[in-house]
């Protein structure tokens, strides 16, 4: 690990960046251009009909199923990774594909680090374990304890829910999302704006109760969301060190709820992580900074 004296020249780098956003954000605000949460599984019907095919929308919106034996996924066999259709999180190598016989791509274990979330589903008088996309919520099929392999697990995918990336094709296609949260997020959003490797920063509220809030709301009652950006990058181009080095350097976090004369819960340090990978990293570069005593008080970031 790199020390994190290394990552300090980003402090100066970004000063005057960090000026302008900060001098932006008060405007921004007066005009209510706030976004309430900017994340895939916030969006609207609307959102997904036009972003979607009418048969991929059936599939992953409507919890549709495509009739078995017809999907152009079925029998591939080459190497690489199966994606979301929708958003492009990776989900399956084709390391765990297996010819199930049942009509449709069976894997037996999806990609580490939460690519799936499951639901109960007792639909059409059968009772399910629906597998869903973590990152947009797009339904995928189902989960069932009867497959052929060491883990004992089917999961039985819709082709239209995938698309896949030959494994020569991997680097250019791979990305990875992080969330944080260090005060004003024009602030931050600036600073990594202009880091190599970020494809996409966006400002927005996250962390809380309320659905959607306001600013008003975030400001003025306890909706417990902090002001966060949700950041797109490419691995290959950067990693989490990198980022979390950044991050650190950027905001004070040792200041709880409060960034200088921002103050309230909303601005708070914090890493909301989407998988271990996640969090362990960041756990090991708050402990490295603290035994290190890079600065006068311990590092308050909460991580959630």
């Amino acid at each position: 690990m790199k020390p994190f004296k290394t990552y300090l020249p980003f402090a100066a780098l970004f000063f005057w960046v960090i000026i302008s956003a900060c001098g932006q954000k008060a405007q921004k605000e007066k005009s209510n251009i706030i976004a309430s949460d900017t994340s895939l599984m916030n969006k609207p019907d609307s959102f997904w009909k036009n972003a979607l095919s009418e048969e991929q929308y059936y599939i992953l919106r409507e919890k549709g199923t495509e009739r078995p034996y017809t999907g152009k996924w079925l029998l591939n066999e080459d190497s690489g990774v199966y994606t979301c259709s929708a958003c492009g999180n990776e989900l399956f190598t084709s390391g765990n594909k297996f010819d199930s016989h049942c009509g449709w791509p069976s894997f037996d274990e999806e990609i580490a680090g939460g690519k799936i979330i499951t639901k109960e589903d007792n639909s059409h008088g059968m009772r399910r374990t629906e597998i869903m996309c973590a990152n947009c919520g797009g339904h995928l099929g189902h989960l069932f304890d009867d497959g052929p392999t060491s883990t004992g697990k089917r999961y039985c995918v819709n082709s239209v829910s995938l698309e896949f990336v030959k494994q020569g094709e991997l680097k250019t296609n791979r990305r990875d999302t992080l969330t944080l949260g260090g005060g004003c997020f024009w602030c931050i959003e600036a600073v990594f704006d202009q880091l190599k490797g970020v494809e996409s920063v966006v400002s927005g509220y996250s962390g809380g109760t309320t659905e959607n809030p306001s600013y008003y709301e975030v400001c003025n009652s306890n909706t417990g969301h902090a002001e966060v950006v949700q950041i797109i990058f490419n691995p290959d181009e950067t990693n989490l060190e990198e980022i979390y080095k950044v991050f650190f350097t950027v905001h004070d976090p040792t200041q709880l709820n409060r960034q200088g004369a921002d103050i309230g819960k909303q601005y708070r340090s914090t890493i909301l992580y989407r998988n271990e990978k996640q969090k362990t990293v960041a756990e090991e570069i708050i402990k490295d900074l603290n035994a290190a005593s890079v600065y006068d008080s311990p590092i308050v970031t909460t991580l959630e």
